[in-house]
């Protein structure tokens, strides 16, 4: 037997031939040590079984990005309206911090008229016509705290549990513990529509120290829905398979050997691209869906939308894509306040109503989770020229859910009289991410992965779960 020379031996060589294969049996113990669902070498998005049995297979987050004004949509504070045009007291503002006003700022009325809806007697805004027809289907939350007052801090704690960049996020989780029933789409799947993208940008969706492949895939709304998915000229299928195949078998080798999970990640995207290549268009062609349904979500084909997303999200829900999220970065209204919140609810009221409504008459609303907010609320106090704006407020701020185990026709939490604090089942973001997950199967505290030394989870050292809200 040839003995490799001083210079080829290497840590790797060691381990492996010195140690009768420790290395890969410390490999595979690492993997499976790092949390209740494991990766598979073979299959990293195989279907995994969680911690119990889960109300949620799937779930589908509306991602109001740049933060509604609670107190122009959901929550009615006939108070702000009475002291209108004066200073907060003082006691009410002491030690709060606002990201660009004087926290004594004089208080804003809110600018929409309010009324109770359904059997459960909602109330909510008038520019929310929509989602007042299916108000019985979903879980009202008005005492949503979170720890930031600025968009990307926000929005990334909302979607990683965390303020750095860096962290896995609520999706990557999802995908991580419960893989997905889809061979031919990703598992994790996010689209934008609004003016931008989100403020956090990539690490809304990103893995972090989770292997890639379960990190979020961005589609466009319209067209391909990923670039250079087709084959460019004077390449056919039966090139590209051969292609395919030769890369696949030496990256199958170069993973029998060091057992990297990132190999498999690039193997599975491979394989899901080539997939891709039919299951893709035939996922967009929303012209394939009836007219009535068009018309319910009010979705055009062809023309990117948050309507034709919403409608694309149930479509890829159908198809077994485990979580899709969608971002519609419109809501920072620190002027404009009026107008621009009338142009986003009618972008986004119908499209959002319609998705709770088609799921549950498809049967899978019982299945399927639906959330819809943003990453904090606005202050009562004015911003703005001409009494028209709010600033970033984190102490109060609503958000709804529907289906998948969720207590429909609920209205939980309260806030003070001005709208300003939480006072009633104050619900911190790690709270519902721990509720988010137990809907779905798991014990927050066991789903985590060991990463420089600690094992990390969604919800770091935080959050309960928030058992009025589980039907």
């Amino acid at each position: 037997m040839n003995q490799p020379t001083f210079s080829a031996v290497s840590r790797r060589w060691f381990l492996r031939e010195c140690g009768v294969g420790l290395g890969a049996a410390a490999l595979h113990q690492l993997l499976h040590e790092s949390g209740y669902a494991a990766p598979s070498a073979a299959n990293p998005l195989s279907p995994k079984a969680p911690h119990f049995a889960p109300k949620a297979k799937k779930v589908i987050f509306l991602f109001m990005a740049g933060a509604p004004s609670h107190l122009e949509l959901f929550d009615n504070k006939p108070q702000l309206a009475k002291y209108d045009g004066q200073t907060p007291p003082q006691e009410l503002i002491e030690g709060y911090r606002a990201a660009f006003i004087n926290p004594n700022s004089t208080f804003l009325g809110p600018k929409f008229k309010f009324a109770r809806h359904g059997q459960c007697g909602a109330e909510l805004s008038e520019l929310l016509p929509h989602l007042a027809k299916v108000v019985d289907d979903v879980a009202i939350v008005k005492s949503l705290v979170t720890d930031a007052f600025n968009h990307a801090p926000g929005q990334i704690l909302m979607s990683t549990g965390a303020q750095q960049f860096g962290r896995p996020s609520f999706g990557a989780w999802v995908t991580y513990g419960l893989g997905s029933e889809s061979r031919d789409l990703p598992g994790f799947v996010v689209m934008n529509s609004g003016k931008k993208g989100p403020s956090g940008g990539n690490s809304n969706w990103g893995s972090g120290f989770l292997p890639t492949v379960y990190q979020g895939v961005p589609f466009r709304g319209s067209g391909d829905p990923v670039l250079y998915l087709s084959n460019p000229g004077g390449v056919d299928a039966k090139m590209q398979q051969d292609t395919l195949s030769a890369i696949n078998r030496l990256n199958q080798m170069r993973l029998a050997e060091v057992g990297d999970p990132e190999i498999a990640t690039r193997i599975n995207s491979f394989e899901m691209a080539f997939r891709m290549q039919t299951s893709a268009p035939e996922l967009m062609e929303l012209s394939q869906e009836p007219q009535h349904v068009l018309d319910l979500y009010g979705a055009k084909p062809g023309e990117a939308s948050f309507a034709n997303n919403c409608l694309l999200a149930r479509r890829m829900i159908e198809r077994g894509v485990r979580f899709v999220q969608l971002f519609h970065e419109a809501w920072d209204q620190h002027g404009n306040l009026v107008k621009d919140l009338k142009k986003n609810c009618q972008d986004t009221d119908q499209a959002s109503a319609a998705l709770v409504q088609d799921l549950k008459q498809r049967g899978l609303l019982d299945d399927t989770l639906v959330i819809w907010g943003g990453e904090f609320g606005r202050t009562p106090m004015v911003q703005g020229g001409g009494d028209d704006g709010r600033d970033h407020h984190p102490n109060a701020f609503t958000m709804w859910l529907a289906g998948g185990g969720v207590k429909p026709g609920l209205t939980l939490g309260r806030t003070d009289e001005f709208g300003f604090n939480a006072v009633e089942d104050r619900v911190h973001v790690h709270d519902l991410h721990a509720t988010l997950l137990h809907l779905l199967g798991f014990d927050h505290t066991r789903l985590t992965y060991r990463f420089q030394g600690r094992d990390f989870r969604l919800t770091d050292v935080h959050g309960e779960v928030v058992k009025k809200l589980l039907a």
